[in-house]
């Protein structure tokens, strides 16, 4: 008999979406015959009609279970990932559409997928996530993890946004434009690459500052090492804004300084073994398509 690697797994939908249901019982279903424990995300048994799963908060998942199965798409592992992190609990991806950044399994093969992590049969990743911080008057205002990216931007109404920034205390450039991406490697493939940003494999430990529509060209994208401290003061933003992986904000005023360093801790991903990332990145920039 094969003994399964992880014995209380963790299923959490994506919020909202009635068609997450059926493939979710199957997976849980799956999961009971091989021996699992299975818990619900709260928010996701809420969205199910019928279970007899024990449910538990996000907050207090991370707690209990040596896996977390998340089916929706990449931003729904966005929120979970930032969530679990601190626990160091491994996640898998399983994407409802086309295949994501993030989620890379497919509903038509999670339970085969599924079976071979269980077996053990499974490459870990490891992702960095930033710690982002907004300090006014000297008085820390809002601080967040962030696993894509932090984006500083003018607002809709607002003019160009102007900003002085610093890294390890040392000033490197004044910016004035539309706004400016703090991006992982894993935000490498998201807002930053539609600003002209590099790809930057996920296995690399650094951090990309992107500028978005810089009033200055030589004003380019550049890219730092994990350790350092990067200090963005805000020098004018009439309606200016700080976001979180696009699942939170902060207004931002004049003489604001939002403070990006690395998390002490990553977020671990599962993939099945023979796992691409740059067939990944075929399939989804299209790559592969004829001339």
């Amino acid at each position: 008999m094969i003994m399964n690697k992880f014995k209380r797994v963790a299923l959490i939908g994506k919020y909202k979406s009635p068609e997450i249901e059926e493939p979710l019982l199957k997976l849980g279903s799956f999961l009971e015959d091989r021996g699992v424990e299975v818990i619900l995300d709260a928010l996701t048994a809420a969205n199910i009609s019928r279970t007899h799963y024990t449910s538990l908060d996000l907050d207090k998942i991370g707690e209990s279970i040596d896996l977390a199965v998340v089916v929706g798409g990449d931003g729904t592992m966005l929120n979970i990932a930032r969530t679990l992190a601190p626990h160091g609990v491994a996640i898998v991806g399983v994407n409802q559409g086309r295949l994501g950044f993030l989620t890379d399994l497919s509903m038509d093969g999670m339970q085969e997928s599924i079976e071979l992590i269980l077996q053990g049969n499974f490459v870990v990743e490891e992702r960095m996530l930033l710690e982002a911080s907004v300090t006014r008057d000297f008085k820390k205002e809002k601080e967040v993890l962030a696993l894509n990216d932090v984006y500083i931007n003018k607002g809709p109404d607002g003019g160009l946004i102007e900003l002085q920034v610093f890294i390890n205390g040392g000033f490197v450039f004044f910016l004035r434009a539309d706004g400016l991406i703090l991006t992982t490697p894993t935000g490498s493939t998201a807002y930053a690459l539609s600003a002209g940003g590099p790809i930057l494999h996920p296995s690399l430990n650094c951090i990309g500052l992107v500028p978005v529509s810089p009033h200055t060209l030589s004003n380019r994208p550049i890219v730092v090492q994990k350790e350092s401290v990067i200090e963005v003061k805000i020098l004018t933003a009439t309606d200016g804004r700080v976001h979180f992986d696009s699942h939170s904000h902060f207004d931002l005023s004049c003489k604001d300084l939002v403070k990006v360093r690395s998390a002490k801790i990553p977020i671990r991903l599962l993939h099945p073994e023979g796992h691409d990332y740059y067939r990944m990145l075929r399939q989804k920039l299209h790559w592969s398509d004829s001339l």
